[in-house]
């Protein structure tokens, strides 16, 4: 069994705000962090002293900041110690468990997958202990877990639906810290990505940012003012009543023309499925819409202009800076881009800004990746997901 290792909470809305700077973008100077943060030095020197007295940071040599943006007189920048804490990450997919190790910067340094062979509760626990138990063995200073589930989870803990896993109201947290000693945070896998890009990926420094996922569900993440907006609904697929085509297929999983029905993988294998009698995997459509197969072109070149819609409807009502479309089903835009940006446009205003989409080709080790954030922003900095970043109380 893992040791509990020590915290750096609690911490103050104003040193949290520091701390979230730093980490996110430091090495910092003195100034830029009081610039940034709108802090008199005093507040700042008040707000930096417990977390250099915890060794949450440090001064770091001065080169450490780029020459761009020193300014004033030279001065020792501050830090974190990025190999300090590692933070082991889990996604827990229908078949199988993905993890992770990163550093307090969620740079990942170790990864191991294993087959799940049960849903029972205590047995994917089971296995989450096994895995973090080879974790620690072999990365020193594990300090906490994060576990993302493809469901609605409730105050970090509770697995309160999963369809993929069958669970109801499973205290998945109580379940895992009663096994390794270590602190747990449970979230939805989609809202722990949306996180993770947020601070350390696609959408660092943007104030207006979403993600868009599409696999075997479909998942959306909006962040405001540098912080993921949640909502009751995550988890909850609301792709599947998202109408993007109202003469679209019906399938088993969704409404008729919806989000979910025209672009997830098991839709699309479905509707190849029920024309064409042959049970073919999500690659094996790509590659023949590619060649020209008429049946799997027409599945395509359908799920493409039903993204297209989907993106340009984000981008009319969210007006973000950039959209990140990721998961496992982002192939689709690498064989159909050109009839998904042809319905952007025909979604949007003729005057309206490009709109600026990013594809990310990622695995499940992202996702878990994105629990591991989790669990910096809640253990190491107590961030609830309801404080800006970008706003520190002087």
């Amino acid at each position: 069994m893992t040791t509990r290792a020590a915290s750096w909470l609690p911490l103050s809305p104003g040193e949290r705000a520091v701390a979230i700077e730093v980490l996110v973008h430091g090495p910092l100077s003195r100034a830029e962090i009081a610039r940034r943060l709108n802090l008199s030095a005093g507040s700042l020197t008040r707000l930096t002293k417990p977390l250099l007295e915890s060794g949450l940071l440090i001064e770091a040599a001065e080169d450490a900041v780029p020459s761009e943006v020193r300014q004033g007189r030279p001065s020792q920048p501050l830090d974190v110690v990025v190999g300090s804490r590692s933070f082991a990450g889990f996604k827990i997919t229908e078949d199988m468990v993905y993890g992770v190790v990163t550093t307090l910067r969620s740079e990942i340094v170790a990864r191991h997958d294993r087959p799940l062979t049960t849903h029972d509760p205590h047995g994917v626990a089971d296995v989450l202990r096994e895995m973090t138990d080879e974790f620690a063995r072999a990365v020193p200073g594990l300090a906490g877990i994060g576990i993302g589930v493809g469901g609605c989870v409730q105050g970090r803990s509770l697995v309160a639906e999963s369809v993929f896993l069958g669970w109801d109201d499973v205290p998945l947290a109580e379940l895992v810290e009663e096994r390794t000693g270590l602190p747990v945070v449970v979230e939805n896998d989609v809202a722990a990505l949306v996180e993770a890009e947020a601070w350390f990926g696609a959408g660092r420094g943007l104030d207006r940012f979403a993600v868009l996922t599409i696999g075997a569900g479909l998942g959306y993440g909006l962040v405001l003012g540098g912080t993921r907006v949640p909502s009751p609904e995550d988890g909850r697929g609301i792709g599947r009543r998202w109408i993007v085509n109202p003469n679209g297929p019906l399938t088993p999983d969704g409404d008729r023309g919806s989000a979910v029905s025209l672009l997830t993988i098991p839709s699309i294998r479905y509707q190849v499925r029920a024309a064409t009698g042959h049970d073919l995997a999500y690659e094996e459509i790509l590659a023949r819409a590619a060649a020209g197969d008429p049946m799997a072109a027409r599945v395509i070149d359908e799920a493409a202009r039903a993204l297209g819609t989907l993106v340009a409807q984000i981008a009319n009502f969210a007006m973000p800076e950039k959209i990140l479309l990721a998961g496992e089903g982002v192939g689709l835009v690498d064989v159909a881009g050109a009839a998904v940006r042809e319905a952007v446009l025909a979604g949007r205003h003729p005057l309206a800004a490009p709109v600026n989409l990013e594809t990310k080709v990622s695995d499940f080790h992202d996702w878990a990746r994105g629990a591991a954030v989790l669990a910096i922003q809640v253990l190491v900095l107590g961030n609830s997901g309801g404080v800006n970043s970008r706003t520190a109380p002087a």
